[in-house]
């Protein structure tokens, strides 16, 4: 059965009941057209068949497929709940805005070559009648990873299993790659992979703005505010092997309003949670891992917040328009940005040197001490860059596998996930988001089988484990 068939949906019945409200409110005032008693056009609607929450481009990815796959125009409600709807501390907007196919695993392929084949045509998909045409800035100069002799063998594994799955994926060794790219120090490189086709950056905010603008055309209603609580029935039952477990089903929502105390309940049948960095927190809102040790109920949402630092540097004999991005085997990578001699680029701390995630100031010290030598190192025109800017942002950062978490979660039956995907979340949304949707909508993963991303795994023990994490 659909949510189409088991949602209680707007109907004759509340329009009745609305219509009554206002004709005893028009009584009190005679003669005088009906107007409401006081602004409510900042508060959620009272109802809503599914309460996406995160307004980054996962959410409005998923709130995009609910619609564009729904048997009936206007037949679900969806309400996206952001708390900040100026995005300056969302991870969409603060990403180096990449894509690619090279990963270690089958579905992270697959996830972002459909992922690429919509941003490719992103205006047969996100088109809104006499609004002009989104350009996405889509800027195809692939990747280029490079391994050390300790890490080619998994290279070579791994685009062997790329190229199975469709991407357009090379093998260079360092004599090929200093032909190609004389400006790279190929010491230290046993192999390099590229990417031929589908992988570049583009322009995240184009992507999250068009996204916005196609949904308020489909009838999807946003709201700035912070869910604080759910409200939840509970039912008991056994499972196969005589363990007691605790079903919960959300039935409302409370939605905090933006610079204030007040809140809205929200009734509702689905909730998504797409909260990015904050998913862990909206998960134990909900009641997950809220329970013993070693149980389902007792395994939390391993996601938490991990801040990220990118910087921007000039250098005037640095790698021409032909560069793609790079990731050294060290961790360090960098791009291109525009056509003047600019690069954007960083490097992922080990466990040891994590920083506060409290805030998002950026240490500089960081990128003297362990960005820029190895960026030299392996690009010597960078000796004599300089630092331009800098900022920080979130990674979704999954500690059990660094990987997303997609589906339904199996005790609190209607809460989904779309989270986890430690940095590569923006590039795989378009996918994740019909994945989701076919999920809510069907009860199954209908184009790509993500079973392997579901919430069980953690309660398993299962890692769906990706390697390729920049």
């Amino acid at each position: 059965m659909n949510i189409q068939e088991k949602v209680p949906l707007r109907g004759p019945y509340w329009d009745g009941k609305v219509s009554e409200i206002k004709k005893k409110i028009q009584s009190i005032f005679p003669g005088g057209a009906w107007s409401p008693l006081y602004d409510t056009s900042h508060l959620p609607p009272e109802r809503s068949d599914v309460v996406i929450v995160g307004g980054g481009v996962l959410g409005l990815s998923v709130a995009y497929w609910l619609k564009r796959l729904e048997k009936q125009r206007g037949a679900i409600r969806v309400l996206v709940v952001e708390r900040d709807h100026t995005y300056a501390r969302a991870s969409t907007v603060l990403s180096v805005g990449g894509i690619r196919q090279q990963f270690s695993l089958p579905q992270n392929v697959q996830l972002s070559l459909f992922s690429a084949e919509f941003l490719r045509n992103i205006n047969e998909y996100l088109a809104v009648v006499d609004d002009p045409p989104l350009d996405l800035q889509f800027n195809p100069s692939g990747y280029l990873l490079l391994a050390s002799e300790e890490g080619a063998a998994i290279m070579e594994h791994n685009v062997k299993m790329q190229r199975q799955e469709g991407a357009k994926v090379c093998l260079m060794s360092p004599e090929q790659l200093q032909k190609k790219f004389p400006w790279i120090n190929t010491e230290g490189v046993a192999l390099a992979s590229y990417g031929l086709e589908n992988e570049g950056w583009f322009d995240p905010w184009c992507l999250l703005q068009g996204l916005r603008r196609k949904l308020q055309s489909m009838g999807v209603l946003f709201c700035q505010g912070e869910v604080t609580r759910f409200i939840s029935s509970s039912s008991h039952m056994e499972t196969g092997s005589g363990e007691q477990v605790t079903l919960k089903r959300i039935h409302e929502v409370h939605v905090k309003m933006d610079r204030s105390q007040e809140f809205q309940p929200v009734e509702c049948a689905i909730v998504v949670n797409a909260a990015g960095a904050w998913s862990g927190q909206i998960a134990e809102l909900a009641g997950v891992g809220n329970g013993p040790p070693g149980t389902m109920q007792g395994t939390r949402l391993p996601v938490e917040p991990r801040k990220r630092y990118v910087y921007l540097w000039h250098c005037p004999q640095g790698p021409g328009l032909e560069a793609p991005l790079v990731a050294d085997p060290s961790g360090a990578y960098f791009r291109r940005e525009g056509l003047g001699n600019n690069y954007l680029g960083g490097c992922s701390p080990t466990e040891e040197e994590e920083p506060d995630p409290g805030n998002l100031e950026v240490d500089y010290d960081f990128f003297q001490e362990k960005v820029w030598p190895r960026l030299a190192r392996r690009v010597p025109a960078f000796e004599t860059l300089k630092v331009r800017s800098a900022w920080a942002g979130y990674y979704d950062y999954n500690t059990f596998d660094q990987n997303g978490v997609v589906g339904p979660h199996p005790l609190v039956v209607n809460m989904y996930f779309a989270t986890g995907f430690s940095g590569h979340g923006l590039q795989q949304a378009p996918a994740v988001g019909r994945a989701v949707a076919e999920m809510v909508l069907e009860g199954h993963f209908q184009t790509i089988n993500l079973s392997p991303f579901l919430f069980s795994r953690f309660y398993f023990g299962e890692k769906a484990q990706e390697h390729c994490i920049l």
